[in-house]
């Protein structure tokens, strides 16, 4: 059964559309990662600093990998750096 990964992004104040390019990055170094199924990217109505991705993988460890290497090969450092707080992540899976 997949799972899916929730993460919150919190932009530095007014850089909501650096977060959005510095993620694009991120997907395009995923789409083809063994167990990535797919992605939805949302902006949070409330909050203009703010986006919510939704990832979903095959499994816990298929994710865990990709984001192991990603964090290796620097992938994630311009998105890392577009954010006002580091970001927070949650990862679920559907019941029954």
């Amino acid at each position: 059964m997949s799972i899916k990964a929730i993460i919150e992004l919190h932009a530095k104040p007014g850089k909501r559309q650096d977060v959005l390019d510095a993620l694009q990055a991120v997907h395009e170094s995923r789409k083809n990662s063994p167990g990535f199924i797919g992605h939805s990217t949302y902006e949070v109505i409330d909050n203009p600093d703010s986006v919510i991705e939704i990832a979903e993988w095959e499994s816990p460890e298929a994710r865990q990998t990709w984001l192991e290497q990603s964090m290796d090969s620097g992938v994630m450092n311009r998105l890392v750096e577009t954010l006002g707080v580091p970001f927070k992540a949650v990862t679920i899976r559907r019941t029954g």
